[in-house]
């Protein structure tokens, strides 16, 4: 087979209008195609917002149910499903690193405007109280950071004092609301007594309209060993900060566990979890909790 014949005039046997028909072809098959493909493509945009998505609570594929989440997460490069908080607190790099991992979590709470370097509605933050939260069209209430203290940046979140702290939140769930545990009418069995005596104590105030946490130890061993455990800046999240409806700005409100006095060189499983009457509770599908191991040195 020759590439070129001179005799018939063919290019790798064809003749030139061969080859012109043949791209002809290809070139108005493929631009239909491509113009069909662009079509659907466009057709299936119009279906769908850019602020809420079409399919919510049930009908979605992440259900009605929020998870809860913890950080600082440990180094997934290290291990993937490693959920262990191990340091030594009279070592600088160790704290260190944990406390840049919180860091860099937080950063998003830091921005409070909206110019170069700033969080995209930064400036819709307000303040918010269980009193006073009545927000305009745009607004969402904020997280202030200076609340959690002694779980703050300049205390490198207590880590070097041997009481670290572990922020909590909520996974966001477009147009979820809680329904909280505001009486002690409904109360499960299952919920700590401090906590039942402390909803006790806010019982009919705005301050009971809460997603409530609760962290314990997992065995009775972690029970002796985890120490006080404090509740940064609220037992729990407010329920002014829901429901989540995909506004510019909005921060998920956060719980900083400051654990006062772990028992040093002891592995202490921890599992904390999110109470309200529309959050199933599951340990072993990790429904409504979240489990980390907390290990504090100072060898």
């Amino acid at each position: 087979m020759f590439v070129w014949n001179s005799e018939t005039g063919q290019f790798l046997g064809r003749t030139g209008s061969s080859w012109a028909k043949i791209l002809l072809f290809y070139l108005i098959f493929y631009a239909v195609l491509a113009g069909f493909f662009a079509a659907m493509l466009t057709i299936f945009y119009q279906t769908l917002d850019s602020k809420m998505p079409k399919w919510q609570m049930d009908s979605s594929l992440i259900g009605s149910n929020p998870g809860l989440g913890f950080r600082p997460m440990p180094d997934s490069v290290v291990s993937v499903e490693s959920t262990l908080i191990y340091y030594k607190a009279n070592d600088k790099g160790s704290v260190l690193k944990w406390a840049s991992i919180i860091d860099e979590f937080l950063k998003d709470y830091r921005k409070k405007g909206s110019g170069s370097g700033e969080a995209n509605g930064a400036e819709n933050r307000v303040p918010c109280t269980p009193t006073s939260h009545n927000l305009g069209e745009n607004q969402v209430c904020d997280v202030s950071l200076d609340d959690f203290s002694p779980c703050t940046a300049s205390r490198q979140y207590n880590y070097e004092q041997g009481g670290p702290c572990v922020f909590l939140k909520l996974n966001k769930i477009f147009n979820w609301t809680p329904q909280p545990y505001n009486d002690t009418e409904s109360l499960p069995d299952t919920m700590p007594e401090f906590l039942k005596q402390y909803i006790k104590s806010v019982s009919g105030k705005p301050e009971a309209n809460m997603v409530w946490v609760s962290c314990e130890g997992e065995n009775p061993a972690d029970v002796e060993n985890i120490g006080p455990v404090q509740y940064l800046p609220r037992r729990g999240f407010p329920a002014f900060y829901y429901p989540f409806t995909n506004k510019e700005g909005y921060l998920s409100p956060l719980v900083a566990v400051l654990f006062e006095r772990p028992r040093t060189g002891v592995l202490i499983n921890i599992e904390c979890k999110a109470w309200a009457k529309n959050i199933l509770y599951d340990r072993y599908e990790r429904r409504g909790s979240v489990h980390f191991e907390l290990m504090v040195d100072r060898s």
